[in-house]
């Protein structure tokens, strides 16, 4: 027999104590000890503060102090500071629609002296000496300190046990409370920073540039592996620093970024920043990156959480445009000119074309025909004077290119003359090795003539639809029932794409027609390679949603293969190319497509100079 579950009795609705009440709200404010340690840094930095000191026992748990030169609290003010929703920097409605300063909600104080035992020692310019509030008492009496406030939190949880046993070790809260300290010190270069626990230096960061705060709390490394955010679009400016492709992490624990100074946990901004990696990340790889977006403070709301963490955009949209804009924009100039080395004089050739800068110029001088585009990489061998074009004659096949009898004798590469420089040999049909200033250039071959092609796929994309070329000779394949329907039902899509797909017979497919930029590729692989992309995708919106997949699924199969037997011309017009195309440091996949030698790590590998 189920027992009958009886009401709960019924109680009279009451009036909840302050006490209670500011428990609770503390509950929402003060999770653990960087809780504390981030709403003190706001008020101090608030308050104008230009160095900030963090003191820490047991990871924050047993005391936090947090010391500032701030313009501090009038000896009046400071028991009103204590009490909750009072608060000197918002005082309407208007205020509070246009926050600009990193607190406003006036909770965070009364919040932390409801669960700790808080000290508020604070003196301003005009008085002679400090005053000490004790939050438990209500006391306060004189005390020494220079211009400026300290605030004094011990025992957090004391009085709610059971929220104290929430807490993890020592160590784990102190990492929380430099993380938090870490936030504040990106996004506020221009004050200093010291945090001390259990009477040892932790972490100490000076005043100083943006770079210089960069270098100092994430290293020199991140510095050098990431390039300049700068984008200003309408009221909305987006700076900050992107890593580069090849400094991804495995987990997102390096990506910071602030609205108006204030570190956010936004959606919009994520997403908008990912997206921007979205064809150069390999895998599950997260992105790393230190992203301000500043904006009128009319147009994004702040009091959303009780933490100010999350925020909330008039238009999002605008700012997910700007974001994407501003990191796609940074990423996409090849890092390649960074190999050369920037002092050094590019070489002149001799009687250039006016218009062809230097740099341009043909690696060696050839007998032959010069390429001026990656198109010879499609071209089916002709013979020559030297044998034939795609593959080297029998004999020749070993020997390295020389010029015409009587011509110019080959010069070495003159320093700095071209970022991936000149190509000297081809490894097993997949890597290019070239020579440059630095020293030794390795190029995977099939992975940078990928991106070469999905760059120009995407262009051509833009203008709305892809050029095709038709077939003289219609390829036909049997195909499955599953490709007959995409055919026939995508033909819309197929036509953008620059592919012409149309029924045979029942069971035959033709391939009237392909981009242009793969004419020179195999048809059937590229259409059946197409259609199983839009089986798994709606036809009215794979443009929209699978765009860039489908394209780097054509430049995949239209790229030149590994084993493929390359002359020195069309070795050196892919480097030129890469050079020239945007993101072509990596493959569609997110692997690079060439890494850097210098001849000191050379030398390390073979001890010279040991």
């Amino acid at each position: 027999m189920n027992a009958v579950l009886s009401p709960p009795p019924r109680r009279p609705i009451r009036e909840l104590p302050d006490e209670l009440v500011s428990q609770i709200a503390a509950g929402e404010v003060v999770e653990r000890p960087a809780s504390v340690v981030r709403e003190l840094v706001d008020n101090a930095l608030d308050a104008g503060a230009t160095q900030v000191t963090v003191r820490l026992l047991a990871g924050g748990v047993r005391l936090i102090s947090i010391e500032d030169d701030g313009c501090g609290i009038e000896r009046e003010q400071l028991p009103l500071a204590l009490k909750r929703h009072a608060t000197s920097k918002i005082g309407s409605l208007a205020d509070l629609e246009s926050v600009g300063t990193m607190g406003f909600r006036g909770e965070a104080l009364a919040a932390i002296a409801s669960v700790s035992e808080l000290h508020l020692l604070s003196r301003t310019a005009g008085q002679p000496n400090a005053f000490l509030l004790d939050a438990s008492s209500g006391e306060l009496r004189p005390a020494a300190r220079s211009t400026g406030t300290t605030v004094e939190v011990k025992e957090l949880f004391f009085s709610t046990p059971a929220r104290r046993k929430f807490l993890k070790t020592d160590a784990t809260e102190l990492a929380h409370c430099l993380e938090a300290v870490r936030r504040h010190a990106l996004a506020r270069p221009d004050v200093g920073f010291t945090v001390w626990h259990e009477g040892k230096l932790c972490e100490q960061w000076r005043a100083g540039t943006r770079e210089q705060r960069l270098s100092d709390v994430l290293g020199e490394d991140f510095l050098a592996d990431s390039v300049a955010v700068e984008r200003t679009v309408g009221p909305l400016r987006v700076t900050g620093r992107a890593g580069i492709p090849d400094a991804a992490r495995s987990r997102a624990d390096w990506q910071f970024a602030y609205v108006n100074g204030r570190f956010v946990r936004d959606k919009v901004i994520t997403h908008a920043a990912r997206s921007a990696y979205e064809d150069l990340l390999h895998g599950q790889r997260q992105p790393v990156y230190v992203l301000y977006v500043e904006i009128d403070p009319t147009r994004v709301d702040v009091n959303v959480h009780p933490t100010k963490i999350e925020v909330r955009f008039r238009d999002s949209r605008e700012v997910h445009q700007a974001v994407r804009h501003a990191v796609e924009s940074a990423l996409s100039a090849p890092r390649a000119a960074q190999a050369a080395n920037p002092q050094a004089v590019l070489p002149v050739a001799p009687e250039p074309a006016p218009a062809m800068p230097a740099w341009r110029q043909p690696a060696i001088p050839f007998a032959g025909e010069r390429v001026q585009d990656i198109g010879a990489l499609w071209a089916k061998p002709q013979a020559t004077a030297v044998g034939w074009r795609g593959e080297a004659a029998e004999g020749e096949r070993s020997e390295p290119h020389r010029p015409a009898e009587g011509g110019p004798p080959s010069t070495p590469l003159p320093e700095g003359a071209w970022p991936l420089g000149r190509a000297i040999a081809q490894l097993q049909g997949i890597y290019i090795l070239a020579e440059n200033a630095q020293g030794l250039v390795v190029v995977d071959m099939h992975a940078a003539h990928e991106r070469i092609v999905y760059e120009r796929l995407k262009t051509q994309m833009d203008a709305q639809a892809i050029r095709s070329q038709p077939l003289l000779i219609p390829a036909t394949f049997p195909a499955t029932p599953a490709e007959v329907a995409t055919a026939e039902a995508s033909q819309a899509t197929l036509e953008m794409l620059g592919l012409q797909v149309t029924p045979f017979t029942p069971k035959t497919l033709a391939v009237r027609a392909v981009p242009a930029t793969l004419a020179q590729g195999d048809p059937v692989e590229l259409a059946r390679s197409v259609l199983a992309e839009l089986a798994q995708h709606d036809a009215s919106s794979v443009v929209e949603r699978a765009r860039n997949e489908l394209l780097a699924t054509m430049a995949c199969h239209g790229a030149v293969r590994a084993n493929r037997k390359l002359t020195l011309e069309e070795m050196n017009a892919l480097l030129r190319q890469m050079e020239e195309t945007e993101r072509s440091d990596q493959c569609n996949h997110g692997r690079p497509t060439w890494r850097q030698l210098t001849l000191r790590e050379l030398d390390a590998l073979f001890l010279r100079g040991r």
